[in-house]
């Protein structure tokens, strides 16, 4: 199974501060320099960020697991110092047949080129209520937006793309010092949700915006898009010691908890 997990963005993400968990993933940079595009009765209009960071991803990467409850262990191990973060975790993979794609290529076999003269712009879409319930678009509909997405590969345009299944299979990690808890979907402020995302490369913003213009997206009425510009990730500094032994302790915490918490339930014959 394949998931998509999100790093939910706060105020110091939104500073630039980058997080020390998603590598290899995407992060993006604050949304001072993002761009909202509206499509209201097939007229498209434009609003500049920062936008309220309850609203925004900071990051994500895509990742493999056996189940659901598999990755949500993996995420609940992810670096302890990253106090406060949200991490949310949703099933990858859009209604009907549509094919999503990456640097392993398209289903037509076609590898995506990266060009590092050229800068990454990550184009959301973001939900609605029928993205939320997992609507599925006509047949023709997708396979316009699987031709349009190969031939954005073999062009040199799209690096990847992926849509997302509603949150009612999802769920979010919260980590609070030592402590993480998980929080089940479905999650009902529908404008702080994506349904899907494009990895593009073009040489400006105003290129991105034209491109995310002229896709041909599986929604006929009115739709909204955040763009947002991709980061290179910054090298962390190696733990100190005195990190490794604080990381060390905060484990043997969670672990000495997930054992009492086991053996509590057995003894309650649960």
């Amino acid at each position: 199974m394949e998931f998509m997990v999100l790093r939910r963005a706060n105020q110091s993400t939104e500073r630039g501060t980058q997080p020390p968990a998603l590598e290899p993933g995407t992060f993006l940079r604050p949304s001072v320099e993002a761009v909202r595009l509206q499509r209201r009765d097939g007229e498209w209009s434009e609003v500049k960020g920062p936008f309220p960071p309850k609203e925004l991803i900071a990051g994500f990467v895509l990742l493999e697991a056996e189940s659901r409850e598999d990755i949500v262990e993996q995420v609940r191990w992810w670096p302890l110092f990253d106090s406060g973060a949200v991490y949310e975790i949703r099933d990858a993979g859009c209604p009907g047949n549509c094919v999503g794609f990456d640097e392993r290529g398209t289903a037509a076999g076609t590898l995506p080129q990266r060009k590092e003269e050229l800068t990454r712009y990550v184009i959301f879409l973001r939900s609605d209520a029928d993205a939320e319930t997992d609507a599925v678009p006509p047949p023709e509909v997708i396979d316009v937006m699987n031709e349009f997405n190969e031939a954005g590969v073999q062009q040199g345009v799209l690096l990847a793309g992926e849509g997302l299944k509603g949150t009612g299979s999802a769920v979010r990690v919260h980590y609070a010092n030592s402590k993480t808890s998980v929080v089940d979907g479905p999650f009902t402020e529908v404008k702080e949700l994506i349904a899907g995302y494009w990895m593009i490369q073009a040489a400006s913003r105003e290129a991105a915006i034209a491109w995310a213009k002229g896709y041909p997206y599986p929604q006929s009425g009115d739709i909204t898009l955040e763009i947002r510009e991709a980061c290179e990730r910054i090298a962390h500094a190696e733990f100190t010691p005195e990190m490794v032994k604080a990381e060390e302790r905060l484990r043997a915490e969670l672990l000495e908890a997930g054992l009492r918490d086991a053996f509590t339930a057995a003894a309650r014959g649960g």
